[in-house]
């Protein structure tokens, strides 16, 4: 019965028309994975708070680092970049942290030749597929590990000691933003744009705010009692068992709920007689 109502949600739900406004929106207008995985670091990093000044904060960005994001931060010059957001502010993170934050991106891409192969750098056998092991994971890659080298590595070429852009997994955060933006980039239907090809799908994580753990939480996906890195793979391990190859496929759906106008979680609860 869940199975088939979350299909039947995915079903309904699943658009494009239903994604406006939110910083997704970006990613569209990048054909190329090197800028739309450049686009999407950025939108995720900044996507905490009214969603009108994260679209402004993103945007600005986006102004600033021009037509080619990869190349231009590839090859960025970091007093320009300050300079040039002196006086941007997005609550927490104020210009200098954001141009320190692009820098750490362009000499990621200058090493590794993509956020991809970073990203994949910490994933364990990444470039294998599934991996058999002792450590409970039912031989899946450890995307969580991955997530946290790739933060970790970011604000070390950013020369940040840490940022709110980049939370980390080994400190217990879900790390909502970032696990979107895996979403992003390693699914690819119909809302979510992909690019990336050698992150599995079936072993990426839900991204997990308050919003979507009042959701896992009345499905009864998580007894956590709150949305922390726990409660994020609590609520992955179940969606997985209803589907293996694709655990993260429904967050899209059931996050219009609480969102969109006349869409409740209350609502969405009493549909699966909760």
């Amino acid at each position: 019965m869940v199975y088939g109502l979350l299909e039947e949600l995915y079903s309904d739900y699943n658009r494009r028309e239903y994604v406006s406004p939110d910083p997704l929106e970006f990613l569209y207008l990048y054909d190329s994975p090197a800028d739309r995985e450049v686009v999407g670091l950025i939108a995720s990093s900044l996507a905490y708070g009214r969603v009108a000044s994260i679209l402004a904060s993103v945007r600005r960005v986006l102004t600033v680092i021009g037509e080619n994001p990869a190349d231009t931060l590839a090859n960025a010059d970091s007093d320009k970049l300050t300079e040039r957001l002196h006086d941007f502010k997005h609550r927490f993170n104020d210009g200098l942290e954001v141009a320190r934050f692009l820098c750490g991106i362009g000499r990621a891409i200058a090493e590794h030749g993509s956020l991809e192969r970073l990203f994949c750098s910490g994933m364990r056998d990444a470039d294998r597929g599934p991996r058999r092991g002792g450590d409970g994971n039912d031989g899946r890659a450890d995307v969580l590990s991955a997530m946290d080298n790739f933060a970790s590595s970011i604000l070390g070429y950013a020369g940040l000691e840490s940022s709110h852009l980049l939370p980390r997994a080994s400190k217990g955060s879900a790390c909502k933003r970032l696990a979107l933006y895996v979403r992003w980039m390693a699914r690819s239907d119909d809302v979510d744009p992909g690019g990336w090809s050698k992150v599995p799908p079936c072993d990426i994580i839900v991204p997990l705010d308050t919003h979507m753990f009042h959701i896992a939480s009345g499905l009864g996906f998580t007894s956590r009692s709150s949305a922390d890195g726990r409660a994020a793979q609590e609520a992955t391990d179940a969606f997985r068992r209803l589907r293996p190859d694709d655990p993260v496929r429904y967050d899209f759906a059931l996050t219009r709920f609480g969102i969109r106008t006349g869409m409740s979680v209350d609502d969405l609860l009493t549909r699966f007689a909760i």
